[in-house]
């Protein structure tokens, strides 16, 4: 079988980048290519993949609804050239925009809906050449107005992430640093505490991102509360593995939640806002918490040594391992094809 993995135009595919969409597409390609199948990406320049790239440009700069367009072009003719190319069984997109590069060549073609429903043009539900499937059951439930979604849920590479033996004292927020994810809440709270907080993430190339960075987040870092910028995966999992508890006050229905499943791995505990898939990654009161506010998450925060890191750990092994996410793509790819794996 030969799958055709189409990223979003305008971030990169990799390890450790900061998406979610791309850390799946990255999570998924890699098992096709180790499982013996052809594997075929397009992805913005300087992705990394281990299967073959079709690379397509990147635009420096502000991103405006020209550069989407351009990109959005380019992708096109790169999966057209695709098409011509090789003998594609299957095309697999992750961008949010995926449905303005759709070819119009009969191939089966799925489409994961990796944000939040609402965040999509209501035209692609009645798309009728594109299978569209969610990523949680409760994102599935929010598109009431169209039954029998398929749902594949979430995975991570579980044995990527170590427990450490003796925590340190300071919280962290890991991330795309943007409005709804509510990174200033974060910031808020540690000041409220007077507990030292690390901040990592990316502040992407978009004006409001940009102004609520300087706006909202930057007054409130300190020498207690610091900004360390983007991270690899390998300063990734050692933040994730030192911290006391890892924050994720969303102000968004979040789909999924790739961080909270890769702190949990790490034998550290999470706490977050009642938001969305939230509740079913985070078991309230043994993975960490469920909160609904800021005065919560505080009081959440005192209780964190009651969560155990051996039990968050064991959790995470059971229900977060890439395998079964891969496994529940192959199946929904043999469906499709109209056959079975």
């Amino acid at each position: 079988m030969t799958v055709l993995s189409v990223a979003y135009p305008l971030a990169p595919v990799g390890p450790g980048v900061a998406g979610g969409a791309e850390q799946v597409l990255w999570s998924i390609e890699r098992a096709l290519a180790d499982g013996g199948c052809r594997s075929i990406v397009i992805a913005a320049q300087g992705s990394e993949v281990s299967a073959e790239l079709i690379e397509t440009p990147v635009f420096d700069g502000e991103i405006t609804d020209e550069i989407r367009r351009k990109s959005q072009a380019a992708h096109l003719r790169a999966i057209e050239e695709a098409l011509q190319r090789y003998s594609i069984d299957l095309i697999h997109f992750h961008g949010l925009d995926f449905y303005a590069y759709l070819p119009g060549e009969n191939v089966p073609m799925l489409a994961t809906l990796h944000l939040p429903i609402s965040f999509y043009p209501q035209s692609i539900f009645a798309l009728d050449n594109v299978v569209l499937n969610c990523v949680s059951r409760a994102q599935a439930n929010s598109a009431r107005h169209i039954k029998n979604l398929p749902v594949v849920l979430n995975g991570i590479p579980t044995q990527q992430y170590r427990t450490c033996s003796q925590k340190q004292d300071f919280l962290l927020w890991l991330g795309r640093i943007c409005p709804e994810k509510g990174v200033h809440i974060a910031l808020q709270v540690a000041h409220r505490l007077d507990m030292p907080l690390m901040l990592a993430g990316m502040v992407g190339p978009y004006k409001d991102h940009q102004i609520y960075f300087s706006e909202c987040v930057k007054p409130l870092l300190d020498h207690k509360r610091q900004y360390i910028g983007p991270v690899g995966l390998e300063t990734k999992a050692a933040l994730l593995s030192a911290a006391r508890c890892l924050l994720i006050p969303s102000l968004v229905a979040e789909t999924s939640s790739l961080v909270a499943m890769e702190a949990i791995s790490s034998g550290t505990a999470v706490v977050a806002f009642n938001s969305g898939a939230l509740p079913e990654v985070v078991d309230h009161g043994e993975t960490g918490y469920i909160v609904n506010s800021e005065d919560q998450m505080i009081e959440a925060i005192r209780c964190i040594d009651e969560i155990s890191p051996e039990i968050c750990r064991s959790r995470a092994s059971a229900r977060f391992d890439v395998r079964q996410m891969v496994s529940g793509y192959l199946d929904l790819y043999a469906s499709l094809r109209g056959l079975k794996h």
